[in-house]
């Protein structure tokens, strides 16, 4: 028998895709779980889009392999909606990857700057992709924690002791990864507390590696860590069109960044897919030229949900903030149980309901649970009634 790579050992299973098989096998039992776990968008993408798609693709010129580096047209509408929304100035030339998701990009990024042995800093709670990309570059993990009396947001002299250690063993903390407003926790941006992690990385030769996909669900302020790094000397920036334009399956992202960054991350890439199908590039320009009109409309239907979230959560004897943004709600367990874990396999044993266990966003998320908002009202209504019913303790 082949063994696998060592570059493998440590590296799970991605959660959610045990968690589906557990919850599948649970639905062929007859259960039928409602699962309030993950943030995939069941509303559809503008009309305009999929009309853009299907037009494109019944063109016979369509399908043939793309450039590396991505449709002028797609390009040029993202420098567009960066312009547009964010107030950033991006090259469509030069400063601009389209991506087949930004989930790549973190993989993408990690491979292009990490040798062994290099260091990243990485936030927990966090995205768990940021650790599993890292280790599998061969990079070392360095968790920064964020706290709930800090507004989940990193302490600076932390990031500095965590930098000194390394440099003391000999070694190079290349990256830190961001994430504004943050998932899981939802929290927004603090401009003055940014700007101090910018002058950090700058002092450090540090890449700020910021992933921005949240920044237009129940957010009436969309902004970019470009705002603050105006000359693009340490940000590389991600962004996707999975959450703001409900087009998760779609595979739609990019990396925003200075020329010298993309012309790297390109080196990478280009070894590894052959470019996005054209008429999926050419419908995501349809879609990032939309108006408020349409994160109005999305928006307006996420808060009727985050209202029978916080139901939910209230009832489960959970404590949250109704400040968060994004299409999550983050919430602290009640003191009967000892772990986030345990309230969701309590939730869902006995109401045949998944929330998400905080601690898979990292040891600083054990004494919480996350209720995703991609689910309709009704199915809502139907696991608060379930909860109800199945009397779970609450302290």
């Amino acid at each position: 028998m082949v063994e696998v790579s060592s570059r493998l050992n440590g590296i799970g299973e991605y959660y959610f895709a045990t968690k589906l098989r557990e919850i599948d096998a649970l639905n062929k039992a007859g259960h039928k779980v409602i699962n309030l776990g993950i943030g995939s968008p069941d509303l559809p993408p503008h009309p305009s889009v999929v009309e853009a798609l299907h037009q494109e693709a019944s063109k016979q010129n369509t399908h043939a392999y793309q450039s590396y580096k991505g449709s002028p047209i797609l390009r040029n509408a993202v420098a567009d909606w960066y312009k547009n929304w964010y107030s950033v100035n991006v090259d469509p030339e030069t400063e601009v990857l389209p991506l087949i998701g930004s989930k790549e990009g973190i993989m993408h990024i990690c491979m292009t700057y990490l040798d062994n042995g290099d260091a990243a800093l990485v936030p927990n709670p966090g995205y768990p992709t940021y650790s599993s990309a890292v280790k599998l570059a061969g990079g070392d993990v360095l968790s920064y924690e964020l706290k709930e009396e800090n507004d989940w947001h990193p302490s600076v002299e932390v990031l500095k002791e965590l930098v000194k250690a390394q440099k003391a063993k000999g070694k190079n903390v290349k990256l830190l990864f961001l994430n504004y407003p943050h998932m899981p926790t939802g929290q927004l941006p603090d401009a003055a507390l940014l700007k101090e992690v910018i002058s950090f990385a700058k002092e450090n030769h540090i890449l700020i590696i910021h992933d921005n996909p949240y920044s237009f669900i129940l957010n009436d302020h969309p902004t970019s860590l470009f705002s603050l790094d105006v000359n693009k000397e340490v940000v590389i920036e991600l962004n996707s069109l999975s959450k703001s334009h409900n087009m998760a399956g779609w595979r739609v992202g990019m990396i925003v960044a200075a020329q010298g960054h993309i012309n790297s991350i390109m080196r990478f890439k280009s070894n590894m897919d052959s470019g996005m199908f054209l008429p999926v590039q050419l419908a995501a320009a349809k879609a990032l030229a939309l108006d408020q009109q349409w994160h109005d409309e999305v928006n307006k239907i996420y808060s009727a949900r985050k209202d029978e979230a916080y139901q939910l959560l209230e009832l489960l004897g959970c404590a949250f903030s109704k400040n968060q943004v994004g299409m999550f709600v983050w919430a602290k367990i009640p003191s009967a149980f000892s772990s986030g874990f345990e309230l969701s396999d309590e939730v869902l044993n006995k109401a045949k309901v998944f929330i998400t266990p905080g601690g898979i966003f990292g040891s600083a998320g054990d004494g919480y649970v996350r209720v995703s908002l991609c689910s309709k009202k009704e199915v809502l209504q139907e696991a608060i009634e379930r909860i109800s019913a199945a009397h779970i303790k609450r302290n």
